[in-house]
């Protein structure tokens, strides 16, 4: 699934195709892609004609494009979306969902899912963050973010620090592959109590995760398909930098011991055994 970086990347792009632009139509080719739209696909194409865009915004794996009236057109990738801005004789993708044509007639909005996990609604903007993500805590990479009550509130946690990672709750954005590589960064295992953490071995984390954000970032995220890319149909290429994440096997960057795989939860860990010793308390 894509993550922060991933979806960063197609919000940025997202804003420097569609500000200013007003929607003329919207075909919804499948229902599902709109099923969190609760009015129904009817509805979703009417309420979004003739609307402009003012603004792209993001908070942590979700995308909303703000319009004129005061809604917000949510989205959220699932594990194929993707966002594509394209020109208007460009053949239907194999998995297009909904296209979104453009009153001046330039190069339209095409969702493409192949699985449909993913989806869009239009819902209330207010002058925030749309109702139904409020519950998403802040990410890294937003200013508001604050260290201090995350780290108060990890440390009152009784978990694994990878859960905590990924608990969106408490920060948005990170997911498997970017908590692993954090994780590798400080020097911490996944499975370390996260009762047992010093301030600043949390503080320590807290700017892995951010460089390696931040990295991930200026490479256009991490591709390991062609399911995830940007607007304009690129792939990210983090993936050449990955330091843990899918090396099983491969010699750690620090001391060249073999990375390790572990399950968790119905997915992956991956560590360097001998940077980040398990536990002998260990909470999944």
């Amino acid at each position: 699934m894509p993550e922060l970086p991933e979806v960063e990347v197609v919000r940025r792009g997202l804003e420097r195709a569609l500000l200013g632009r007003t929607i003329a139509t919207v075909l919804v080719a499948h229902p599902r892609a709109v099923r969190r739209h609760a009015a129904g696909a009817a509805d979703f194409t009417a309420v979004l004609a003739g609307r402009t865009i003012e603004a792209a915004c993001r908070r942590g794996k979700y995308l909303w494009l703000t319009l004129d009236d005061g809604a917000a057109l949510l989205g959220h990738l699932g594990m194929s979306g993707q966002l594509l801005v394209v020109a208007t004789d460009k053949p239907d993708e194999t998995h297009l969902r909904v296209r979104f044509t453009f009153a001046d007639a330039g190069r339209e909005l095409r969702f493409v899912d192949q699985r449909t996990f993913g989806g869009l609604a239009v819902v209330p903007a207010g002058s925030g963050v749309p109702a139904p993500i409020e519950h998403i805590a802040r990410d890294l990479l937003d200013p508001d973010f604050s260290d201090a009550d995350f780290v108060a509130s990890v440390r009152r946690r009784r978990t694994g620090i990878k859960r905590a990672l990924l608990d969106q709750t408490l920060v948005s954005g990170i997911g498997n592959i970017y908590a692993d590589e954090s994780l590798w960064r400080a020097g911490l295992h996944y499975a370390r109590p996260t009762e047992t953490l010093t301030r600043s071995e949390l503080d320590r984390l807290l700017q892995a995760a951010r460089e390696v954000l931040f990295e991930a970032l200026r490479a256009g995220g991490t591709s390991f398909d062609a399911l995830y890319v940007s607007v304009n149909g690129e792939s990210g290429l983090f993936d050449r930098s990955l330091a843990v994440y899918g090396r099983t096997g491969r010699p750690c960057g620090r001391c060249e011991s073999p990375i390790r795989r572990d399950a968790f939860m119905n997915r992956s860990s991956f560590t360097c055994p001998r940077c980040q010793p398990r536990p002998r308390r260990a909470r999944w």
